[in-house]
């Protein structure tokens, strides 16, 4: 008896599509928060840059929704790419720990800058750009082209009042919409 191996195949294809068009459907309602958004200030020093980010701030958006507590840590992959591990808490600072795992790799040219960035395997690859960070890396901006997406990181859970305006001011100057921004509890 032979076996049909194209219909797995097709149901794979199918599954891929739905999903592509589910993920340009949400993208489509969320607000976009820069129009222009400019390109990545400075070059980005991976040894700097990896460790463990606090997001205190972000545009909301459909995969972390719900999510406050959270993390981001960027470690160096075997492969020479970087591995990312995000963590956040559902429901509140105390509420159930989510965790998601991918992989990035620096787009050539980019000074590392800009990485492609996949949580969900190959074929959902999405931008990431350092847009700014501080000289020492105590802060980071990131955002990418369509303007509807958007991080504030910290090393520190709770950066000082200085710090945040500083990150602010740097958002403004970048021609992001800061009403927008949603404030990460920790």
């Amino acid at each position: 008896m032979k076996k049909n191996r194209a219909a797995p195949l097709a149901m794979l294809a199918t599954a891929l599509v739905a999903a592509g068009a589910a993920a340009a459907l949400a993208r489509r309602r969320m607000p976009v928060g820069n129009r222009s958004v400019p390109e990545p200030c400075k070059p980005v020093a991976l040894d700097d840059y990896l460790g463990l980010w606090h997001e205190i701030g972000r545009y909301e958006n459909a995969f972390e929704r719900g999510l406050d507590a959270v993390t981001a840590e960027y470690r160096a992959g075997r492969d020479g790419g970087l591995q990312i591990i995000n963590r956040g808490r559902r429901g509140g600072v105390s509420g159930r720990v989510s965790t998601a795992t991918g992989r990035a790799r620096v787009v050539a040219g980019s000074h590392n800058a800009k990485l492609k960035v996949s949580f969900f395997g190959p074929f959902f690859v999405g931008d990431y750009w350092v847009l700014d960070h501080a000289d020492d890396y105590a802060w980071s901006i990131v955002g990418e082209p369509s303007g509807r997406y958007l991080w504030l990181l910290s090393r520190a859970a709770d950066p000082p009042a200085p710090t945040r305006a500083v990150i602010e001011a740097r958002v403004q100057a970048l021609g992001y919409d800061t009403a927008l921004i949603r404030a990460t509890l920790h």
